[in-house]
C-alpha cells in the first residue's frame, strides 16, 4: 500500500506531529499488552500451589497463551489492510481486556487454562504494532521504527517480571490470602488495557494524511475491492514462499523469547532455590534487554540496507540468527547462577537483535499485502512458541535439555533467512526509493 508523507526520521522528542505521536502511542499500548499477556507468568508459582498444577498442565498453560495468538495474528494483519490500524488496535485492546480481567474467576485447572488460551488473542497486537509504524516511516528509518517500537513493547515482558510480584505484594498488605491476591493482582492489567484502547482511538490515525476511510472517500487510496479485501490480502501473501521462509526465522526468535518469558521466572525459582520475587527480577533482565537490543536489530538492518540493499538486511538477519542459537545453547548449560544470569543477556541480546531483523525485511515483502504479510510473519513467533511449548510440557525432559534442543532448531531455523530472494525489478525500486527518503531527509539536516 502506498503512503504519502511517511517520516523520514525518528526524533523521539517530538510528540506533536502524527508519525511520532502514532509512534509514541503504538508502542506503549504493545507494552502494556504485555501486562495483560503475561501478567500471571511470575506468579505461576502462587497460582500452581492454589490450583493444584502439575508440570504437564503448566505446560499447556503456556502452549494455550500463545497458541490461540497464531490464529488471531494470522486474521489480524488482512483486518488492518481492511479497517486500518486505528480501529483494528482500539478494537482489541477493548476485547482483550476482559479475559485478564476475569481470569481470576478461574478455580480448575480446566478454567485456568481457557483464560489463558483468551488472553493469548492480546498478543496480535505486535502485527498491528509493525503495520502501524511501515505506515508511518519512510524506508531509510523503517527498520529502526519498526524494531524500537516492537522492543519497547516487548519490554513490557520483562517490567511485567517485575512489577506483577509487586503488585501481588501490595494486596497482600491489605490482608487477603495467596489465592485471593494473584486473582485480584490480575484485575489492575485488565484496567489499564481497557483505557488504552478508548485512548489509542482518540489520539491516532491510519496514516500520515488521515484515515483509511477518508483516504479512500478522497481517492488518495485504493477503494477495498475483493482484490483488497482482508481474504484476498491474506492470499496474496500466503502464496509467496518467502513469506513463509520469515515465518520459521520468526518462530525462532519471538517464539523463544515468549517461551522465556513463560519459563524464565520458575526455571530460576526451581533451579537455583530463588524466592519468587529475586526470581523475577532476574527473568526481568531477558526482557529489560527490549530496551535497546531490538532497535539494534533494526537499526543494523537500516545500515546493511545503505551498502548492500535489501540484500544486505538478509545477511544480517542471518547472522544474529545464528548467534541467537549458539548462545541459547551456552545458557542451558550455565549451573551456577551468575554464569546463567551473564550468558542469558547475551542470548536475550541475539534474540531481540533478530526480531528487530526480520522486521527490517517485512515491509519491503509486498506492498500490496503489508497487513497480511506482517500478520503471517508475526504468527510464525507464537507458533515457534507453541512447539516449543511441548519440549516444557515433557516430564522426561527437563527445562536446560529443552533450551539445549531449542538452541539447535533456531540454528537450523537461521538458514531459512537465505531463502529470502528478491528481484532485480524489486531491488531497483526499493533503491529508487531509499534514495529519494535519503533526499527528503536532507533540507531538515541542513537546518
Amino acid at each position: 500500500m502506498e503512503v504519502a508523507n511517511k517520516a523520514t526520521r525518528i526524533n523521539l522528542f517530538d510528540f506533536k506531529s502524527v508519525q511520532m505521536r502514532t509512534f509514541h502511542l503504538t508502542w506503549f499500548a504493545f507494552f502494556l499488552c504485555f501486562f495483560g499477556w503475561f501478567g500471571i507468568a511470575p506468579l505461576m508459582a502462587v497460582v500452581r500451589e492454589d490450583l493444584l498444577l502439575t508440570k504437564a498442565q503448566i505446560g499447556n498453560t503456556i502452549i494455550a497463551s500463545v497458541a490461540i495468538t497464531v490464529m488471531v495474528r494470522l486474521l489480524i494483519g488482512p483486518l488492518c489492510d481492511k479497517f486500518g490500524p486505528r480501529k483494528t488496535y482500539s478494537a482489541l485492546l477493548v476485547l482483550g481486556s476482559f479475559p485478564v480481567m476475569l481470569i481470576g474467576l478461574a478455580d480448575s485447572y480446566e478454567s485456568f487454562l481457557l483464560f489463558r488460551l483468551g488472553i493469548g488473542a492480546i498478543g496480535a497486537a505486535f502485527v498491528i504494532t509493525q503495520y502501524h509504524t511501515s505506515v508511518m516511516f519512510a524506508s531509510n528509518v523503517v527498520g529502526t521504527a519498526n524494531a524500537t517500537t516492537a522492543g519497547w513493547g516487548n519490554l513490557g515482558g520483562g517490567v511485567t517480571q517485575l512489577v506483577m510480584p509487586l503488585v501481588f505484594a501490595a494486596v497482600m498488605t491489605f490482608g487477603v490470602s495467596e489465592a485471593a491476591g494473584w486473582r485480584v493482582a490480575m484485575i489492575v492489567p485488565g484496567v489499564v488495557l481497557f483505557i488504552m484502547g478508548i485512548v489509542y482511538y482518540l489520539f491516532t490515525q491510519d496514516a500520515p494524511d488521515g484515515n483509511y476511510s477518508d483516504l479512500r472517500a478522497a481517492g488518495k487510496l485504493p477503494p477495498a475491492t475483493k482484490e483488497r479485501s482482508a481474504s484476498g490480502s491474506f492470499l496474496l501473501a500466503a502464496r509467496d514462499y518467502r513469506v513463509w521462509a520469515l515465518f520459521v526465522v520468526y518462530a525462532a526468535c519471538f517464539g523463544v523469547e515468549l517461551t522465556i518469558n513463560n519459563i524464565a521466572a520458575i526455571y530460576y525459582f526451581d533451579n537455583f532455590s530463588l524466592d519468587l520475587k529475586t526470581a523475577g527480577m532476574i527473568a526481568a533482565l531477558f526482557g529489560l534487554m527490549n530496551l535497546f537490543a531490538r532497535t539494534l536489530g533494526g537499526y543494523f538492518s537500516d545500515r546493511f540496507a545503505l551498502k548492500s540493499g535489501l540484500s544486505g538486511r538478509v545477511r544480517f538477519l542471518f547472522i544474529v540468527l545464528f548467534c541467537e542459537g549458539l548462545a541459547l545453547m551456552l545458557f542451558s548449560q550455565m549451573d551456577v547462577l551468575i554464569l546463567a544470569v551473564g550468558s542469558m543477556i547475551m542470548f536475550s541480546l541475539f534474540v531481540q537483535m533478530s526480531e528487530g531483523a526480520t522486521f527490517g525485511i517485512v515491509p519491503f515483502m509486498n506492498r500490496k499485502a503489508l497487513g497480511a504479510v506482517a500478520g503471517i510473519v508475526g504468527a510464525g513467533g507464537n507458533a515457534g512458541a507453541v512447539a516449543a511449548g511441548f519440549l516444557f510440557k515433557a516430564e522426561s525432559i527437563s527445562y536446560q535439555q529443552g533450551l539445549f534442543y531449542l538452541g539447535l532448531a533456531v540454528i537450523g531455523a537461521s538458514f531459512c533467512a537465505l531463502l529470502v530472494r528478491f528481484s532485480d525489478e524489486t531491488h531497483a525500486e526499493e533503491k529508487a526509493r531509499l534514495n529519494q527518503d535519503l533526499l527528503a531527509r536532507e533540507p531538515a539536516s541542513a537546518t
